[in-house]
């Protein structure tokens, strides 16, 4: 039977769930693909760490480049994340005529034009399905399963660590700090959690999202992101009255010849899809042409849901190997009527927004004006209890508006006297 040998950098959560699967399934992956993939060396900075799977100490390096250098290996798997010195690490593996599987995706949204352009180079690939979604295989569903489709958006709920905390302040009624709390303690947020409440997570993901769908490459820059560190407990509240459900999500839309890459909270309507996903688990909803609407769901965190996906991976080089194939890592390419990138300005949403005034007469007036000014229409107008003696929120829904309308208009609405508090406003999708 043909063997295909791997290196593996990075011995921690996911690491370890690789060889796990690895050995305990080798029977197995051998009946399936007819090809014994063989574990020739594994490299961590921390060897003495306990971990929980058990291997031979002479396949442990502290060296990664004793991997690299091996003309034995023909995979790496690359799971220390971060930038440096994983890109380096990928680039050397590369060179060295090796293919690559990694679940980087800061890496990749931050270097993949030149991390792919190399591996095409060299006759090489990079495989990253753990990137996005953990276990959830969306990255195969859109390279191979729905090859043949053009994406009209993609919209996903890609971070746990966020939606836990949405779900708890939706469903246990708890503060955002509680709810913080409870994921640490629960292990579901790391002790520095910004990536994932500021939204960058997502955005990284998106990146790789939008490049597979559209065949375009975004930076980070490209992206408008905002977190969810703003969402109250008083705008969940609301926005459950008025039928909605308040979700971080990551957008990647054609509006026209244009394209919007976008990362915020946003008020979906309580009986969609997206809306039922809860605490840590994952969805992406796609929108295609031919094979219509579309939603992958599941676990988009943990040690084996990434780690199948990985094998997965390793799986598809093998196979390719043993054919003697090369699939270039992306089969996308451009979409040629998407003339450019449609700016923050240009946005056009339906929004819920919240001011804080004080309750005299006249107050409303000042504000329909303004809005009037504007060219903001109104769907829906509340006005809530009062928060203490005269002061009271008015909760209101527009028709679809321009972004940098909406925001000259709070603008000049948190100006007026009578007003409290800086205004919020959440977009709303899915209507």
């Amino acid at each position: 039977m043909r063997k295909v040998n791997i290196g593996i950098i990075g011995f921690g959560n996911i690491g370890s769930g690789v060889v796990k699967i690895l050995s305990g399934r080798k029977s197995l992956l051998a009946q399936k693909i007819e090809t014994e993939i063989v574990i020739k060396k594994i490299c961590d900075k921390d060897l003495a760490k306990k971990r929980d799977v058990s291997v031979d100490k002479a396949l442990l390096t502290g060296d990664a480049y004793e991997i690299i250098n091996d003309p034995a290996i023909d995979i790496v798997v690359e799971l220390i994340g971060g930038i440096n010195p994983a890109k380096d690490f990928i680039l050397a593996a590369l060179k060295k005529g090796k293919h690559v599987v990694t679940a980087n995706k800061a890496l990749l949204a931050e270097h993949g034009n030149e991390l792919f352009l190399e591996a095409a180079e060299r006759g090489k690939n990079i495989y990253f399905e753990a990137s996005v979604g953990a276990g959830i295989p969306i990255i195969k569903a859109i390279k191979e399963g729905l090859v043949a489709n053009k994406f009209d958006s993609i919209i996903g709920i890609v971070n746990g660590t966020s939606n836990y905390v949405l779900t708890q302040m939706t469903k246990e009624d708890c503060s955002f700090d509680n709810a913080i709390a409870q994921a640490k303690l629960k292990g579901f947020a790391e002790k520095d959690p910004t990536l994932d409440i500021q939204g960058i997570d997502s955005a990284h993901k998106l990146v790789l999202l939008t490049y597979l769908a559209f065949g375009r490459i975004v930076s980070l820059k490209d992206i408008y992101i905002e977190g969810i560190a703003q969402v109250s407990a008083a705008d969940i509240a609301y926005a459950k009255e008025l039928g909605y459900t308040i979700k971080l999500l990551a957008i990647a839309k054609k509006e026209g010849e244009e394209l919007e890459v976008r990362v915020h909270p946003t008020l979906l309507p309580s009986e969609h899809m997206l809306a039922e996903v809860d605490g840590v688990f994952n969805a992406i909803y796609l929108s295609s042409d031919l094979a219509g609407e579309l939603m992958f769901y599941g676990p988009g965190a943990g040690q084996l849901p990434a780690a199948s996906a990985v094998v997965s991976d390793i799986v598809d080089l093998t196979q390719d190997i043993k054919a003697g194939l090369f699939r270039p890592t992306l089969n996308s390419r451009d979409d040629t009527s998407i003339k450019g990138l449609r700016k923050i300005e240009e946005f056009e949403n339906k929004y819920y927004f919240r001011i804080t005034a004080v309750d005299k007469p006249g107050v409303l007036a000042k504000i329909s004006g303004i809005l009037a000014k504007f060219g903001i229409s109104i769907a829906s107008v509340n006005q809530k209890e009062k928060l203490k003696s005269h002061i009271v929120p008015v909760v209101m829904v527009t028709h679809e508006v321009k972004e940098k309308n909406l925001r000259g208009a709070l603008k000049m609405i948190d100006r007026l006297a009578e007003i409290k508090d800086k205004s919020v406003a959440i977009r709303i999708e899915g209507v």
